[in-house]
C-alpha cells in the first residue's frame, strides 16, 4: 500500500469532519429535545434545560475571542428585546477557553440583557453537540425541543420568523 502524505491524511479528515458537522446541522433542523444541561449564569445562579420548557428560547454558544459572535450580539439583544415579553428567552454560554473575567466585562460593558453562562469545563458544549465552532446557536421551542441550529450568524430575518412562528404555537 502507498504511503500518504500528511496532506492527504489530513484533508481526508477535513473532508470527513465537513461532511459530519453538515450531517448534524442538517439533522438539527429536526425536532429533538434539548440536551439536559445546567446553566451556571454569571449572578451565580443556576438554570437547567428544563426550565427553558414553556417558553421560545435561544441559547447561543460564543466567545469573546471570536470576531463573529462579538459583531451578532447586537442582533440577539435586539432580537430578546423584541420578543422578551411574549415568551421568549436567551441563553449565552461563552465556552470553556474564554477567561470569565472576559465574560464578565463583555457582558457588563455591553449591558446585555438576558442570561449569561459560563462553560468553565466544556460540558455543556459537549452535551450540546460537542460544539467546536462559535458562533453556535439553537432555537429552542415552548416544549424544550431543538428546533433550529445555526453555525455561524444566523439570518436574522428567518430568525424572527422561526421566533414568530414558535411564539404562536400553544
Amino acid at each position: 500500500m502507498p504511503k500518504k502524505s500528511a496532506t492527504t491524511v489530513f484533508s481526508a479528515i477535513a473532508i470527513a469532519a465537513a461532511l459530519g458537522v453538515g450531517a448534524y446541522v442538517y439533522q438539527g433542523s429536526g425536532q429533538t429535545a434539548a440536551p439536559e444541561s445546567q446553566f451556571v449564569l454569571l449572578n451565580g445562579s443556576t438554570q437547567t434545560t428544563a426550565d427553558m420548557k414553556g417558553k421560545v428560547t435561544l441559547v447561543n454558544f460564543w466567545a469573546t475571542s471570536c470576531t463573529t459572535c462579538v459583531a451578532e450580539m447586537p442582533e440577539i439583544i435586539k432580537t430578546y428585546d423584541k420578543y422578551k415579553d411574549r415568551g421568549y428567552d436567551t441563553m449565552a454560554v461563552a465556552m470553556h477557553y474564554d477567561p470569565p473575567s472576559y465574560v464578565v466585562n463583555f457582558a457588563e460593558s455591553r449591558k446585555l440583557p438576558f442570561k449569561v453562562a459560563i462553560d468553565n469545563t466544556g460540558k455543556i458544549a459537549k452535551d450540546w453537540g460537542d460544539i467546536q465552532l462559535t458562533p453556535t446557536t439553537f432555537i429552542v421551542n415552548k416544549q424544550g425541543q431543538v428546533v433550529k441550529r445555526y453555525v455561524g450568524a444566523p439570518n436574522f430575518d428567518e430568525l424572527h420568523k422561526l421566533i414568530d412562528k414558535l411564539l404562536a404555537e400553544t
